[in-house]
């Protein structure tokens, strides 16, 4: 009686496949992307040249500009074309001006970052301490008083969209005490309102989270192990609690980091922000649809690439990892 003998094959690392299948997922999001950032320009009713030329403009100038454009080009060539141009760091040219919209990316990108970025550490450096102090002070029903302030307190917070926010700021800091510019960007005490307006909702609904994860975690039995050996309380919470309760917050906060990017829109107009959110609005305006188009485009790589780390971090971070149970 033979048996067949089965051969093993090298086994691969479940963190080589976890990454590979990551970078697919992203690979295939970025492709589909750039997709419907191609069709925005082709599903526009009538001419995209003439509607941002307007109707008086000569037909010379209109076929020129479509010419430049390749609009006059079949949908398949002009398909390939603009992946070929994006390979290229050529993310067309501006229907109005002529300039290249990679050029005006380039040159406005960095304000919203700006104002983004220090945003972005602000709602991380308020709102998990503020989640865990909560969640310390008002565990097992404790302190109902701070538990109801805490809770109303960042619901409202959060349901108040940042330009109204904005306004709010620029009419008492600005115009009523005279503390900061009004608008503009001038120095560092024009970052000030803007960035307080972008922080003060993402750090309100952050905060809960942290505080709701905190209080389920301070449940667990590892918990009540450590507070068993007597630790003190610091190391109880900040090495055991903590840690475990980041996992929803580092998710969210990845998330928040692209809503703030995408928040400056608002916000930028208030502040006459020299930024990509200023300058999206304004092309939106002005109907000139490559500038619109690549500064979509700019703002979905910016989700992926952020979701794309989230996910990283994640499988390293999270004890509970499908990777690591693999």
């Amino acid at each position: 009686m033979t048996g067949a003998i089965a051969v093993a094959g090298p086994k691969v690392s479940p963190w080589l496949t976890f990454g590979a299948r990551r970078l697919g997922r992203f690979v295939v999001s970025l492709w589909v992307l750039v997709s419907m950032a191609f069709l925005m320009i082709q599903l526009i009713p009538g001419d995209p040249v003439r509607s941002a030329l307007g109707l008086t403009a000569p037909i010379e100038l209109v076929n020129a500009r479509r010419a430049a454009l390749g609009l006059d080009h079949p949908l398949w060539q002009q398909y390939l074309d603009y992946f070929g141009g994006l390979f290229r760091g050529d993310f067309g040219t501006s229907m109005l001006t002529g300039q290249p919209v990679g050029d005006v990316i380039a040159d406005r990108l960095p304000a919203t970052l700006q104002l983004a970025l220090p945003a972005f550490v602000v709602v991380i450096g308020l709102a998990i301490p503020l989640g865990l102090t909560f969640a310390v002070l008002t565990r097992g029903g404790r302190r109902r008083g701070a538990e109801l302030g805490f809770t109303s307190t960042t619901v409202l917070f959060a349901a108040i969209p940042e330009f109204l926010v904005a306004v709010a700021l620029v009419a008492f800091f600005a115009v009523q005490l005279g503390w900061f510019p009004v608008a503009g960007h001038d120095g560092a005490g024009s970052l000030v309102l803007p960035i307080i307006a972008l922080a003060l909702g993402p750090t309100s609904t952050l905060s809960r989270i942290v505080r709701v994860e905190t209080l389920s975690v301070l449940g667990n039995d590892f918990v009540r192990t450590a507070r068993a050996k007597r630790l003190p309380a610091r190391l109880v919470y900040l090495r055991h609690a903590l840690p475990n309760a980041l996992t929803a917050t580092l998710t969210l906060g990845g998330l928040m980091l692209t809503s703030l990017v995408a928040g400056t829109v608002l916000v930028e107009n208030v502040f006459a922000w020299p930024g990509l959110g200023s300058t999206i609005s304004q092309s939106i305006l002005q109907k000139d649809y490559p500038l619109v188009q690549g500064i979509v485009l700019v703002y979905g790589i910016g989700v992926l690439l952020v979701n794309l780390i989230v996910d990283l971090l994640l499988a390293v971070l999270d004890p509970r990892s499908t990777i690591r149970e693999n």
